[in-house]
């Protein structure tokens, strides 16, 4: 009766283990199931030329795309790091001072994205 109880409790914990890898490979990325980096950076478009200079004044369309997109730093920082804004010119450096020159109060301070840090 042993025996049974024992392949009984392994197949429970084999469907425990199956359930909780599926529910977590549900292809949703940094930014959520329905947008990429790639995409949501196209939306920092105002912020191309105080991202390229940090001397650049930020505009306030930028402050407020960063702003809405910097709620999920996570998703913030893979835009900055996105393939689009790296072939729009951005310097990823100089990206990351944004939110600090905006001003938002609530931004994700010393946040690590990649090799940099959100001051």
């Amino acid at each position: 009766m042993a025996t049974p109880m024992k392949y009984i409790c392994f197949v429970m914990l084999l469907a425990i283990l199956s359930i909780g890898f599926f529910s977590q490979v549900d292809g949703a990325g940094e930014c959520g199931k329905t947008t990429t980096p790639d995409n949501e950076a196209f939306k920092l478009a105002p912020c191309a030329s105080a991202a390229q200079d940090e001397n650049a004044s930020v505009s306030s369309p930028c402050c407020a795309q960063v702003k809405k997109i910097g709620q999920n730093p996570p998703c913030l920082c893979a835009v900055m790091l996105s393939n689009t804004a790296k072939s729009s010119g951005i310097d990823p450096k100089i990206a990351m001072t944004i939110p600090k020159r905006c001003n938002i109060a609530d931004r994700p301070v010393g946040y690590k994205c990649g090799a940099y840090t959100l001051p």
